[in-house]
């Protein structure tokens, strides 16, 4: 897309470049958070699908190294198990004649191919289109809605919202204690502390939750050391993919909003470098490898995003230690038990920021691109999306609910397109230019 991307300060605290490897010792706590950002929505989907969530982490750890190889190594993204695939996949698996889970790996497979038809199709036609229906003006909505959608995650996480019990008193001060731990650790901090305030802030909630009863760490001991995933075998149904296909654009829809708010967090326009071309083409690949074993369908991780966000380090070796740790971990029984017992408030006062983070990327961005308001067309491709993203608005098509994020941007993309109709025709009224200050 074309877009005026503005450098970041290699003088910032902490930063460290998309480029550099780092020491071992370094490297590992810093992808530890990482793994403490994605663990909890990975581990989610697989088990709301009844699937061994040992696998979705084995397979998500690979794709997101196949992703980063396909990259060039130049796109610090980590791939975790996408919340869009659920409805249909429940539809799937409960009706008769679609083969069950096996289905639905059918059509986890069929979407793998669909992005990797789109990565060809940008890299032989460019990415002119994708500038027409998602301009700064529309864009910027979109990252803010993606935020804003994640936020009541987080608060009901945290136990301010949803059925909560008796003890959602005791959850929140947690989550309060951990949110403030993390905000603190994130501008108080100095030196190689400063680049890893997510582990502090999920350590400082874990004693925190610890010390108030929420948290059963017997698990960890009856757990096996050693644990082999449980792998599924896909079989191909045309019912069971046309139910995935409103996904597959929800998820495509996610995929470039997530492209976007990355690189203006990194300070670099990875739509053009290394291309949009090769995210899609990663992303594709993982998720046929992930339908082939039985993990869930995977997507680029908003989570992630706002660690990038926070610790200024963009290192893809340390998004690449992450996937290592993943892979690990769906092996050794002990460690998966132990990050599974981080009680939800803790994970819901770290996320309060992280979605925080992410929001603000849309602000950010809008403001980067100096988008003009003064102009009523951007005036329109900024609010339009981002009320029809934050208003509650469900659009159901079969299986498949369409909100939030999604229709923002399904939205964005028909309005941008609808105005640019208008603009060939000379429908659009002469805008007026805004006085300089």
């Amino acid at each position: 897309m074309d877009q005026k991307i503005i450098p970041i300060h290699k003088d910032e605290p902490s930063f460290i470049p998309v480029e550099q490897k780092l020491p071992v010792l370094r490297t590992i706590p810093l992808s530890l958070q990482h793994l403490l950002a994605m663990f909890g929505a990975t581990v989610i989907v697989p088990c709301l699908c009844n699937v061994d969530p040992s696998i979705a982490l084995l397979m998500n750890g690979v794709g997101t190294l196949i992703y980063l190889w396909v990259s060039d190594w130049r796109i610090p993204s980590y791939l975790g198990s996408s919340f869009a695939f659920v409805p249909p996949v429940l539809i799937i698996v409960a009706s008769p004649g679609m083969g069950g889970y096996g289905g639905a790996q059918g059509a986890f497979i069929v979407f793998g191919l669909f992005f990797i038809f789109l990565s060809f199709l940008v890299y032989r036609t460019g990415v002119q289109w994708l500038n027409a229906l998602f301009p700064p003006a529309a864009m910027g909505s979109i990252v803010l809605v993606i935020g804003l959608e994640l936020a009541p995650i987080a608060a009901r996480l945290s136990g301010f919202t949803g059925n909560a019990g008796p003890e959602s008193s005791t959850m929140q001060c947690v989550a309060i204690f951990t949110f403030i731990a993390t905000v603190f650790a994130s501008v108080l901090l100095r030196g190689f502390l400063s680049a890893i305030p997510i582990l502090l802030g999920v350590l400082s909630g874990y004693c925190c939750a610890c010390t108030a009863g929420l948290v059963d760490i017997s698990p960890v001991f009856t757990a096996p050391w050693f644990h082999v995933p449980t792998f599924y075998r896909p079989s191909f149904n045309a019912a069971a993919v046309l139910i995935m296909v409103p996904a597959y654009f929800v998820t495509l829809a996610e995929h470039i909003g997530h492209l976007v708010v990355t690189g203006n967090i990194v300070g670099r326009d990875f739509i053009k470098n290394p291309g949009i071309h090769r995210s899609l083409l990663g992303d594709g690949i993982a998720n046929i490898l992930s339908g082939l074993a039985g993990a869930t369908a995977n997507t680029t991780y908003g989570e992630n995003i706002g660690v990038l966000a926070i610790t200024r380090v963009f290192s893809t070796w340390v998004l690449g230690g992450t996937a290592c740790l993943a892979i690990a971990s769906s092996f050794i029984g002990k460690i998966s038990a132990l990050i599974r017992s981080i009680p939800s408030p803790v994970m819901g006062g770290v996320s309060l920021f992280l979605f925080g983070i992410i929001a603000s990327a849309g602000i950010r961005l809008l403001i980067q691109q100096r988008v003009n308001y003064g102009k009523p067309v951007n005036l329109v491709l900024t609010s339009v999306p981002l009320i029809i993203g934050v208003s509650g608005i469900v659009i159901r098509w079969g299986a498949v609910e369409i909100k939030g994020m999604a229709l923002s941007a399904f939205s964005a993309m028909a309005l941008s397109f609808t105005l640019g109709v208008f603009h060939k025709l000379g429908w659009i009224k002469e805008e007026k230019k805004e006085r300089e200050p």
